[in-house]
């Protein structure tokens, strides 16, 4: 197999911008899934996808890998070790690069004998990947995201999700406030996660099937028209000083209550 050796090669060109930009991410409609156990994932999942990139050590020393890894993509490619390290968004590359698709997430419409977390503004990649990787681990059925969130796709949301963006049910919407509307419509029972000490303490509450928990913005919470559209507000009671939860934190916390 030949061995690229230049940044001017093509498929190099693509994982930089992929890395670099959501736009690029949007306009190709792809995303880079770096590291031996994320890129598994695919094989675990039968997921199709464009490009398997790997450097030279890899290709030597993981013959059994790249070959299943290798029937699932269009194409393959082997790097230089060097030119490896030199696009890989990790700072100990492990010499394994695919480029996905943007619709290999699942996705899908709410069903009311299910429950969902839906977010609103998430701006932290590092928040989404762990909220995502939490979902999964406690059972929530899916998650619903506003437009306004951080890149679904970003580096970081996809490592920190440890393999949950190929395995939970996705969805994004334009307006999480009138989301939330039509969701009421339908018969669910929407939740808006709130800091405020008059609002329903969050242990007191059952959470039935068709039960959707809204949680806002690391700064500022769920907008204001998400907060009026719900049937319910609740808070996390705290003790202490503090004012206010890490996003992951606090989602961690609502989705144990949720599920439980």
């Amino acid at each position: 197999m030949e061995i690229i050796k230049s940044r001017e090669n093509s498929t190099v060109k693509l994982i930089s911008l992929l890395n670099s930009s959501a736009r690029q991410r949007k306009k190709h409609g792809m995303f880079v899934c770096e590291g031996l156990r994320l890129c598994f994932e695919l094989v675990r999942e039968s997921i199709e996808f464009d490009t398997l990139c790997v450097s030279e050590d890899f290709y030597e020393k993981n013959t059994g890998v790249f070959g299943d890894l290798n029937a699932l993509c269009r194409k393959s490619v082997v790097l230089t070790n060097e030119l490896f390290c030199k696009i890989s968004d990790t700072k100990s590359p492990q010499g394994i690069i695919c480029i996905c698709r943007n619709d290999c997430v699942k996705g899908f419409e709410p069903q009311k004998d299910k429950k969902y977390v839906a977010l609103e503004n998430i701006s932290d990649p590092s928040n989404l990947g762990t909220i995502l990787r939490t979902a999964e681990a406690l059972g929530v059925d899916g998650i619903i995201m506003s437009d306004d969130c951080c890149d679904l796709f970003s580096p970081k949301v996809v490592r920190g999700s440890m393999g949950a963006i190929f395995r939970m049910s996705l969805i994004c919407v334009d307006s999480m406030a009138d989301y939330v509307l039509k969701l009421n419509e339908y018969g669910f029972t929407t939740y808006a996660s709130v800091v405020e000490s008059e609002a329903q303490r969050i242990t007191d509450i059952s959470f039935g099937n068709g039960s959707i928990v809204i949680i806002g913005n690391e700064g500022n919470g769920i907008t204001k028209q998400t907060e009026e559209n719900c049937l319910n507000t609740f808070t996390i009671p705290m003790k202490g000083r503090a004012e206010s939860l890490n996003a992951a934190t606090a989602a961690g916390i609502i989705m144990w209550e949720l599920v439980k």
